[in-house]
């Protein structure tokens, strides 16, 4: 066992112990623990296998930033052993094997090595035959390709998403952030702070510092109402306007702050030599973590790689953890003994100078470092603890605009940023120090407190920066051997990068793309310098000229089922929704929305559903059309706005009229269409479709930003419901309804508007013909639907009135030859298509997508919407998205199509050539079965073709 006594291991809780299985065998860890901890404490240090060679991988960050610690849960791949807390009965297993982790039979890839070179998968796999990828490498590579394994029936999870606002948000609670988050706070500013680690402190929970630090700068925070604190939280990413977003588990926090501090710390990086992948060699703070956060002995004899105080630090900690230190070899030459030098030394641990790690080797199968050389001599080591200095955390830096730089003086990656509402504190601002990092917290909290207007507080604590020492460069030298690995996610040697040159790739982004360096989970955080090292020396440049690759977010992983958010299917349901239960009707989703599809018997659906449309026909009905979307314009300007939006004219509509609306793209394409009753000189009344009408909305918002016209918009969607009386019989119910709207013909003539009240409720009135009879929309407030609903069934009983429902619906406006939005409609549909030239003015200057459709019209036409009638004793009646061919190329598809009680057969809508659009013509559809039919082609009006009925 590996575990130390108590007081290590902040983060466990010994008197819980909890059981879980990793490949198989039962371990034992505490409550806090990470798999990985759990599983060093017993012995197990090979977590995975890497993903080319299959060699054995074990810790090496204890951060979650690298794939050596990547393993399988149940129902989760690629999950960070070295992050992820233990839980009881939790099932791990490793990734990347073939048979096991111990035995893993891919591991004789090892040995070919020289027949993979970098870049081989862009020369291999072209023969033998000319059907050898398909039939042999495809096959195989994706037999081989992936790390963990994805189980389509992993049970539900609850995902959310949160909107948040800050004046300002800190990125990272160690030293600095949490000094830069109190600053602000105190300043009076609203602060948000965000750490990915389970607490605040970064460093000094781990790193060997005073307790008394940490504990004043919790105190303090711990006074601060305004400052909110997240941990367990990552920023995955910065993007325009300062919009973050923070992922806590399963929620998703979409973050806009005012001012950004990003004090997210530096990446430690491992040193370069031959075997450097072993599982016992790891980075100097993976040891510290080990030891401090979870109170797991690291090794029993320990070699320590030291290139400046910290890697003596690590020394000391080791020590003090009952590890036998063998050496602490410190490449630089010999100077003045620092503090922590001498403490070694009275430690009695060996310490030898301008020495450096030139190789290891490892147990059998290379499970375990078994030793190390140093200047030639071999040290028996179960232990290599590397402390060969770290870089800036420069992923969300960039992302928001830095520029990353190489200072040659002192051997370290820099960042720049212009004045811009992102600061940065700490390390990654170049302050390694402690009081440094402390005294930047406060010095960028000050500098985005005075950006915002707000009072800057006086520095509390004495920390004052140091001067920036020199950091030790040790030169990368490829070992003839090989194995010196650059980047472990994808097994990259230094003769890889090295060859990539010679093969003509200078660039970075190009060596990047050849050998995949920087692509693994990582995203070059222990590659990128060491990378453009080698690349500079190879193309006899400076590190500063080769740079690093871009970096994109996301900074880490994210699982998609953050990003979805809900896994509830939202549900939205009309005010009518109980009178349409009480009806008897039989519900089905639109959308979000709950509609009735009929009313009646499931049984006797068909029946139903012909019995409304005749309803409808001979007598009257009743829909309910609450979905609709309904967005009020008001201003001056209203009229000019829908001028510009809509393809129709509006600025001339008179008062009290209704006219149809027509929305384009700025391609040109149809995405929506409705109607737009003018209820005064600034104020108009617009429906959408229900599907369309979030898009129709956010795109007024954005047009209104854009032109900064004299006019307000409003959703009134759940605001306002809506019943459409339709039939014959239509005028004779409303007209029994008490009310101070005249609904005879000549004072409420077809395309009109009306505002009144009807049976004691407000309404909005609009004589408008989808099915293509007598009609009445009625809107009103939603809480006053029900009464009007009971209203107009009392009143329209004697008049045998009956609702009706989704898909008598569907057949009405079909019949009538009208258009579905989405349905008849495509990404590419342009009014000339529908037939719609009408409803496009051609006097306008402009319009959205008014440039568009010219353009398109100049390039010709290929297809036009058309109506198809069947014989009545018709038996193979083609689907929705069945194909329509001229000759064998198919040109189109069939869009509607149903059985029309009226005209006694089925008819569709469907696109055909154009020059077969013309009436009288036959087109060829292809039916599910793949039967071909001809059918003639009619106008869209298969029903009252001259709108006699809708006029009356």
């Amino acid at each position: 066992m590996n575990r130390l006594a108590e007081p290590w291991g902040s983060r466990i809780d010994r008197s819980r112990p909890i059981r879980f299985t990793f490949e198989g065998k039962n371990f034992e860890g505490y409550a806090g623990d990470s798999i990985a901890s759990a599983l060093a404490a017993s012995g197990q240090w090979v977590l995975s296998r890497s993903f080319k060679y299959h060699r054995p991988r074990g810790i090496l960050s204890m951060t979650g930033a690298d794939a050596n610690a990547l393993v399988q849960l149940p129902f989760e791949p690629n999950v960070a052993a070295d992050r992820t807390p233990i839980s009881a009965g939790l099932r791990v297993s490793a990734q990347n094997v073939n048979g096991s982790l111990e035995h893993d039979r891919d591991a004789i890839i090892d040995r070919l090595g020289r027949f993979l070179p970098v870049g081989f998968y862009y020369r291999t796999f072209m023969g033998p035959r000319r059907d050898s990828w398909l039939k042999f490498w495809e096959p195989m590579i994706r037999r081989k390709a992936g790390l963990g394994v994805v189980d389509s029936t992993a049970p539900y999870r609850h995902f959310d998403k949160t909107h948040l606002h800050c004046d300002i948000l800190v990125v990272g609670a160690g030293p600095a952030g949490l000094n830069a988050a109190i600053t602000a706070a105190e300043g009076g500013a609203d602060v948000v702070l965000c750490d990915e680690n389970p607490e605040i402190g970064g460093s000094l929970t781990y790193g060997r510092h005073d307790p008394a630090t940490l504990a004043g700068l919790s105190s303090r925070l711990r006074a601060l109402p305004n400052l909110r604190l997240l941990t367990g939280t990552v920023c995955n990413g910065w993007y325009e306007d300062n919009w973050l977003p923070l992922i806590q588990g399963d929620r998703l926090f979409r973050t806009r702050a005012r001012a950004v501090i990003l004090a997210t710390g530096s990446i430690e990086q491992p040193a370069i030599f031959r075997n450097n992948d072993l599982p016992g060699i790891m980075l100097g703070s993976a040891a510290q973590r080990l030891i401090r956060h979870y109170g797991v002995r690291p090794g029993q004899k320990a070699v320590v790689l030291a290139t400046g105080d910290e890697g003596y630090c690590v020394a000391l900690d080791l020590v003090e953890a009952g590890v036998s230190v063998m050496l602490v070899a410190d490449p630089r030459s010999g100077g003045e003994a620092g503090a922590f030098e001498a403490e070694l030394h009275g430690k009695g641990v060996a310490i030898q100078k301008a020495a450096t790690i030139e190789a290891a080797e490892g147990t059998a199968g290379n499970r375990h470092l078994a030793r190390v050389r140093v200047d030639g001599r071999w040290i028996e080591c179960d232990l290599l603890a590397v402390s060969a200095g770290q870089v800036p955390a420069w992923q969300l830096p960039c992302q928001a605009g830095a520029k990353v730089g190489y200072d040659a003086a002192t051997g370290s990656m820099t960042l720049t940023l212009p004045k811009a509402p992102v600061h940065f504190a700490g390390s990654v601002a170049g302050d390694n120090d402690l009081r440094g990092a402390i005294a930047g917290g406060h010095r960028v909290a000050a500098a985005a407190l005075s950006r915002l207007g707000q009072a800057v507080v006086e520095d509390r604590t004495s920390t004052r920066p140091t001067a920036t020492s020199p950091v030790h460069v040790q030169p990368i030298i490829a070992h003839p051997k090989g194995r010196d690995f650059v980047d472990f996610d994808e097994d990259l040697q230094v003769k890889d990068l090295q060859n990539a040159v010679k093969e003509g790739y200078r660039e970075i982004e190009l060596v990047k793309r050849f050998t995949t360096v920087g692509m693994g989970p990582s995203q070059g955080r222990h590659s990128a310098l060491a990378t453009a090292r080698i690349v500079a020396e190879a193309t006899s440049r400076t590190v500063g000229e080769v740079g690093v690759t871009t970096a994109r977010p996301p900074v880490g992983p994210e699982t998609l089922g953050v990003l979805a958010g809900h896994h509830e299917p939202l549900e939205r349901r009309t005010a009518l929704h109980a009178r349409h239960l009480a009806l008897n009707a039989v519900m089905k989703p639109v959308g979000a929305w709950w509609r009735p599809y009929f009313y009646g018997e499931a049984s006797e659906a068909e029946k139903a559903i012909r019995d409304e449309i005749m309803a409808v026909r001979e007598g009257v009905g009743l829909l309910d059309v609450s979905t609709l979307g309904k967005l009020e314009l008001r201003g001056p300007d209203a009229g000019a706005f829908l001028d510009r939006l809509y393809t129709m004219a509006h600025a001339n509509q008179p008062v009290g009229r209704v006219r149809y609306c027509l929305m384009l793209n700025e391609m040109g394409s149809v995405v929506d269409d409705g109607v737009a009753y003018r209820m005064a000189e600034d104020r108009f009344y617009v429906t959408a479709t229900t599907g369309a009408v979030a898009r129709v909305y956010a795109d007024m918002l954005f047009w209104n930003a854009q032109w900064r016209l004299r006019v307000d918009v409003l959703n009134l969607t759940g605001a306002f419901s809506g019943l459409n009386v339709t039939g014959p019989k239509a005028r004779s119910v409303l007209q029994a309804l008490e009310s101070d709207i005249d609904f005879g013909r000549e004072a409420f003539p077809y395309l009109s508007g009306r505002e009144g009240v009807v049976a004691g409720v407000p309404v909005r009135v609009m004589r408008i013909g989808f099915t293509g009879e007598l009609s009445y929309e009625l809107h009103c407030p939603s809480s006053l639907a029900p009464a009007l609903w009971d209203a107009v069934i009392a009143v329209g009983k004697p008049h045998d009135l009956k609702p009706y429902g989704l898909e008598a619906s569907r057949i009405l406006r079909l019949e009538k030859g009208h258009i579905l939005i989405g349905q008849d409609t495509d990404a590419i549909t342009t009014p000339d298509e529908l037939g719609f030239g009408w409803a496009v003015s051609k006097k306008k200057p402009f319009f959205v997508g008014k440039r568009s459709i010219e353009m398109r019209a100049r390039l010709g036409q290929s297809r036009k919407l058309v109506g198809l009638r069947f014989p009545a004793d018709a038996r193979n009646i083609p689907g929705e998205s069945c194909l329509v061919l001229r000759g064998t190329t198919p040109v189109g598809q069939i869009t509607s199509v149903g059985f029309s009680p009226t005209l006694g057969c089925a008819i569709a809508l469907a696109y055909a050539h154009v020059d077969d659009s013309t009436e009288g013509s036959r087109v060829t559809v292809k039916c599910r079965n793949g039967q071909l039919v001809e059918v003639p082609v009619v106008a869209h009006a298969f029903f009252d073709p001259a709108n006699a009925r809708q006029e009356m």
